[in-house]
């Protein structure tokens, strides 16, 4: 009974939460394409600037990967108004913080100011995209610098390729085969006039969405936004016809080295839909189910109780075009990729033909319920949301209704899930092994 009082309590403590936390904002075009969404909350004197591009690593082509991420660097060189290396410098001195992400889907550059600064965040966004300067002594220095993120991220860091030789092999045809950050072949083959061709083809306003968040006037933001950005020329946005893979019908087992590790991972990975999908979602909360947290089945089984796994996880990568669902697994001593796979399989074959329990679903509705709470708890958190609901999701008000989806789905609809994604014939086998010496 006090279980059922507290589970209780926590429902109406997050509905309480959920209903005040409606996030009201604004969203119109310029005429020269830009998506502009405006959210005002003046109860603290800060403002997030944010530019989103819809441009990420598939839009880039074969020989020449990386350029998206590239430019998540090189879009910091400075313009003609911003001289080289003093980016950083102007943000700092005025109170702020600023970076910058990409994917293979987007990339997003932020400035956060406190409010009085609010109009030295829009006119620096207006310049990068306006007329970033693209020179070559910005494309030698920066070229190294993600050299350098490259070897400390990934091929110095143990397991820091996995991901990636997942990717490739889970997709041969679909751009999402390459990594975002790409091959340093193709960085260094590159020809400056390559890399100005790209900014001129992507960084164009109707390829961008610009979101204010924060402590604002919203009249006098408008203002702004037509005095920097409404005369900054048109451009053409380019229709992402990617090429598909094929559904995946038998098992495929692959092989890849890391000299940096000493234990062997195992990665069971499916190809599954992408992030507009509704099944998305409910394989989102499958992964939670199975690995998130020490209670959850697939740790409490295989580290916790029968000490097969140094690690194991189950987790759902959203991505545009696709999805990627896989399974994580460390041996523990002796425990042979048989064992850890066949367990991982069994646990598979439970949801796929028992719904999950009463007290297991409403303990993932409560998960869900906070991580919707905690991702919409900062200025910042808000602006990233708003402007990815818009560009990858096509529906901005995904911040408000959003949770309304995971409410949604039942214990069927994760057993239909498992039935119908997370077959053995479905999915390719990594072995990331040590290398041998």
């Amino acid at each position: 009974m006090k279980k059922r009082l507290l589970s209780v309590a926590a429902a109406a403590f997050f509905g309480a939460m959920l209903n005040a936390q409606q996030i009201k904002f604004e969203e119109y075009d310029l005429p020269n394409g830009l998506h502009v969404i405006l959210h005002q909350d003046n109860s603290a004197p800060v403002v997030t600037t944010g530019v989103m591009y819809h441009v990420g690593a598939k839009d880039e082509v074969v020989g020449r990967t990386g350029f998206a991420h590239f430019f998540e660097h090189l879009l910091f060189e400075g313009t003609p108004n911003i001289k080289r290396g003093e980016w950083f410098k102007i943000v700092s001195s005025n109170g702020g913080q600023n970076n910058a992400n990409t994917t293979n889907d987007r990339t997003y550059y932020y400035e956060t100011f406190p409010s009085n600064n609010e109009q030295l965040g829009l006119w620096m966004e207006a310049e990068r995209l306006r007329h970033a300067q693209i020179n070559q002594i910005g494309v030698d220095t920066q070229r190294e610098v993600v050299k350098e993120e490259k070897r400390m991220r990934m091929d110095n860091q143990p397991y820091g390729n996995l991901f990636n030789n997942v990717q490739k092999n889970l997709f041969t045809k679909h751009p999402y085969h390459w990594s975002t950050i790409g091959s340093m072949d193709d960085l260094n083959a590159a020809k400056l006039e390559e890399f100005q061709a790209f900014y001129k083809k992507y960084y164009v306003p109707n390829n961008a969405t610009l979101v204010v968040a924060g402590d604002i006037k919203p009249e006098q933001t408008k203002k702004w936004i037509e005095e920097y950005y409404g005369g900054i020329p048109k451009g053409t946005v380019y229709p992402k016809n990617f090429p598909k893979d094929e559904p995946i019908t038998k098992e495929t087992e692959v092989t890849a080295y890391d000299p940096n590790i000493q234990l062997p991972a195992y990665v069971f990975a499916y190809r599954t839909p992408g992030n507009k999908e509704k099944d998305a979602y409910v394989l989102d909360m499958l992964s939670s189910y199975l690995s998130s947290g020490k209670s959850s089945v697939l740790y409490k089984k295989l580290v916790d109780q029968e000490k097969k796994a140094l690690q194991v996880a189950a987790f759902n990568q959203g991505l545009e075009d696709y999805g990627i669902f896989a399974f994580f697994a460390i041996p523990m001593g002796n425990t042979s990729k048989q064992t850890l796979q066949t367990d991982i399989d069994a646990e598979i074959k439970k949801v796929q033909t028992t719904l999950i329990s009463d007290e297991d679903y409403q303990k993932l509705q409560n998960q869900f319920e906070n991580q919707f709470v905690n991702a919409n708890s900062s200025i910042q958190g808000i602006a990233a949301s708003l402007a990815t609901n818009h560009v990858l999701m096509g529906d901005t008000n995904l911040i408000n209704k959003e949770i309304d989806i995971y409410r949604s789905i039942t214990k069927q609809d994760l057993q239909n899930a498992a039935k119908k994604y997370l077959n053995s014939n479905q999915r390719i086998i990594l072995n990331y092994l040590p290398e041998k010496k």
